[in-house]
């Protein structure tokens, strides 16, 4: 390969010959630069009469050269070099690298809030649509004609029976610990430590059983729903199941959904004995209480209506959850950041949706006398 460049008078020609491939001589091309510099010279004339097999290195030359020559006012002659390279140069020369950027008109205030009611509505309107396949699902699901496999059932399940209970138990223990703690304070004033016995089986089976679940599966299963949906959704896995005519809702939401909903009571049980449990180990070991008034105040304080209302609150953290997890998978946009996102917004969403979920069943209860 050789890079030349002859000067007569106010004319240069860069001479191209042999292959160009891969040309990295920086010295022959600084050189070559350096002379087209030259102020006399107002024409620049490309011969590549004996030029062979060449790539991206010539392009690169040839467009800086031209380049120069623009900021010169000097004149180009590409006639004389293959035309697809004039081509590439050409076009290279002729891209907008910084394009302008269009002036944004600053949107009122009332253009503000017309947008967020008109996000809000899209919401609500994807979130109830979403809803509204689940429960087609379920229903085809009780009819027999769900594309549901029992194998993708079985490793949900699995998922979120056995393998939650170690964490389960952990902060069951500890927030039973707690709440005996807490409870014990107060009860010490009036010689009452002996009702902590009370105060925990009544908080665990209740309510708080139930609570200390659901915010762990939401930051566990619910979170795992989301990521791998929404890894589906960037793999164009979704897309794939649409083409061949297989239901999302029936195939990824349905298995996971109808698993968590099962699970969650059992887990809700687990949680209040080891909360009970917890608060033993305190009333036992710190506050002198035997082990026998322990588990008699505490059987006495067990009620099967606060149970029940464990269990059912356990059921419905159980969908809510799942439906988070799963909706925002589905609805995951297309890269890993969004993945992410979806993520987080199907934790947060679903331990925001248990709480207020919690402040109406409660009123409700309450209301009921129940």
């Amino acid at each position: 390969m050789n890079l030349d460049c002859i000067v007569s008078d106010d004319m240069a020609e860069v001479v191209l010959s042999g292959d160009f491939i891969g040309y990295d001589d920086e010295g022959l091309k600084n050189a070559v630069y350096r002379r087209l510099s030259e102020a006399k010279i107002r024409k620049i004339k490309f011969s590549g009469a004996l030029l062979r097999k060449w790539d991206s290195s010539l392009v690169v030359i040839l467009y800086r050269i031209a380049q120069d020559a623009g900021v010169r006012k000097q004149e180009l002659v590409y006639d004389r070099i293959p035309d697809n390279l004039q081509k590439l140069v050409r076009l290279a020369l002729s891209v907008d690298r910084q394009p302008e950027k269009g002036v944004v008109r600053p949107r009122s205030f009332l253009e503000n809030v017309g947008a967020w009611g008109i996000e809000i509505w899209r919401g609500i309107k994807k979130g109830l649509d979403f809803i509204g396949h689940t429960m087609s699902s379920v229903m085809r699901l009780l009819t027999s004609s769900a594309v549901m496999r029992r194998v993708d059932f079985l490793f949900a399940l699995e998922d979120s029976s056995y393998k939650a209970v170690g964490i389960v138990s952990l902060v069951s223990f500890m927030v039973g610990l707690i709440l005996a703690f807490v409870g014990a304070i107060q009860l010490k004033t009036f010689g009452a430590q002996i009702y902590v016995a009370s105060l925990v089986a009544i908080g665990m089976t209740r309510i708080m059983g139930a609570i200390m679940v659901g915010i762990i599966m939401a930051g566990r299963t619910g979170a795992s729903y989301a990521a791998a949906i929404g890894t589906m959704q960037v793999n164009e896995e979704l897309d794939a199941l649409q083409t061949m005519g297989i239901s999302r809702f029936d195939f990824l939401v349905l298995p996971r959904i109808i698993a968590l909903t099962i699970t969650m009571p059992f887990l809700t049980m687990l949680a209040d004995g080891m909360g009970i449990a917890g608060g033993a180990f305190v009333g036992i070991t710190l506050l002198g209480i035997s082990p026998e008034e322990y588990w008699k105040y505490s059987y006495d304080a067990l009620d099967m209506t606060n149970f029940l209302v464990g269990i059912f609150h356990g059921f419905v953290y159980g969908w809510i959850i799942a439906v988070c997890g799963c909706y925002y998978g589905i609805n995951a946009g297309r890269n890993a950041d969004s993945v992410g996102l979806a993520t987080t917004k199907a934790v947060v969403t679903g331990i925001v949706w248990m709480i207020v979920v919690t402040g109406i069943l409660t009123m409700i209860f309450e209301v009921l006398g129940i």
